[in-house]
């Protein structure tokens, strides 16, 4: 029996770009590539006309901006799309952007000139707009009522927020090693599932230390937008950096990030060694780190993600004693990482993603 094939439209402004991606998804007989687009007011009538099952959208075009489409598209028209960015600062800030408004992941921009890396990137762009095509996308608009409410359930948390007061003040902590440390791993989706988490965290949560697998240029951006989202300081996590409560350390996207104990005190270490699972920085590698280093003081948690980077990690950490959560399917955009921890039993509960943050606060005191 024949499966359906999945209806692709590509917008972009570059001929050349356009004929590439024809090209990698036609070598694929799963897609049928329906149309071509070189700017979002042509995308718009090919979107009526062909009814394509998911979009491939340049970040940064002309005559109107990837956003702006983005957003107009998410409101009128709720589709899975995966943006085309550029790997630079700019294209990071517009990228992170496009995941808020509800596009479901990214890739970089192919590297013309060069043949060889084509097939790999050929494979990750299909890997992912596949996925991207069986995904229900829910309208933007109640992606941000949900928000609105988790939010407006935070301000009313009275425990949460005498907690944060009280504790601040009392006395300058010693640092005992029964320090808490709780690890986030994620992948597709994890940038705004991460966020979510974070928005709902105390200030004087325990230390989080999270890997993301997200391209080197966009680590430091995103870094930044979760600090301006989080009650707690977010950083972009430097070699020797002290894990210390209140704090949230987020791996560049070019290094793994191993947590280590020294004396007293857990300290991040930068990690340059080969990608672990083709990702770089790798779950599995820091989930190993604080399950031999942490055991069960520490919490893990995944989240979204394709593949199953991090499901044996979580698998260590539960035997070393720590108490681990994943989010549950519905909320993943895509639950793989999440999903595989389940099957492996690495997980000790699976949540929601709005009940996460709640989760990890009472764990936390426990």
């Amino acid at each position: 029996m024949s499966m359906k094939k999945i209806k692709v439209l590509i917008v972009d402004d570059s001929a050349l770009v356009r004929q590439v991606l024809t090209e990698i998804f036609n070598q694929d007989a799963d897609f049928e590539v329906v149309g071509v687009a070189q700017d979002p007011y042509i995308a718009r009538e090919k979107i009526k006309q062909l009814n394509p099952d998911v979009l491939t959208l340049d970040v940064e075009m002309p005559r109107m901006d990837g956003v702006t489409f983005l957003s107009n598209l998410m409101r009128l028209r709720p589709m899975p799309v995966v943006m085309i960015s550029s790997l630079t600062e700019q294209g990071a800030d517009i990228t992170l952007q496009a995941l808020e408004l509800g596009a479901i992941d990214f890739v970089s921009k192919p590297k013309i000139s060069v043949s060889e890396g084509l097939e790999e990137y050929a494979d990750e762009i299909r890997t992912k707009v596949k996925a991207a095509a069986s995904i229900d996308v829910e309208p933007i608009s109640e992606r941000l009522a949900r928000r609105k409410t988790v939010n407006e359930q935070r301000q009313i948390d009275p425990k949460l927020s005498a907690d944060a007061v009280l504790s601040k003040s009392s006395k300058p902590r010693n640092f005992r090693t029964t320090e808490k440390i709780i690890a986030i791993g994620a992948s597709t989706g994890g940038t705004e599932a991460i966020r979510e988490v974070l928005e709902m965290m105390p200030a004087d949560a325990p230390g989080i230390v999270i890997s993301q697998h997200i391209p080197a240029a966009f680590s430091t951006p995103f870094a930044k937008r979760m600090d301006g989202v989080s009650a707690m300081t977010v950083y972009e996590v430097e070699d020797g950096q002290q894990i210390l409560p209140g704090h949230v350390y987020i791996a560049p996207g070019s290094n793994h990030l191993i947590v280590e104990r020294s004396g007293a005190r857990y300290i991040c270490r930068l990690n340059d060694g080969k990608p672990v699972n083709r990702h770089k920085p790798s779950v599995d590698v820091m989930f190993r780190s604080v399950a031999q280093n942490v055991g069960p003081n520490a919490i893990g948690v995944l989240l979204t993600g394709m593949g199953d980077d991090g499901a044996r990690g979580m698998l260590e950490m539960k035997e070393a004693g720590a108490p681990t959560l994943i989010q549950d399917e519905k909320t993943s955009v895509v639950w793989g990482m999440p999903g595989e921890a389940a099957k492996l039993g690495a997980a000790d509960d699976e949540l929601p993603l709005e009940g996460i943050a709640a989760r990890l606060v009472t764990l936390s005191h426990s």
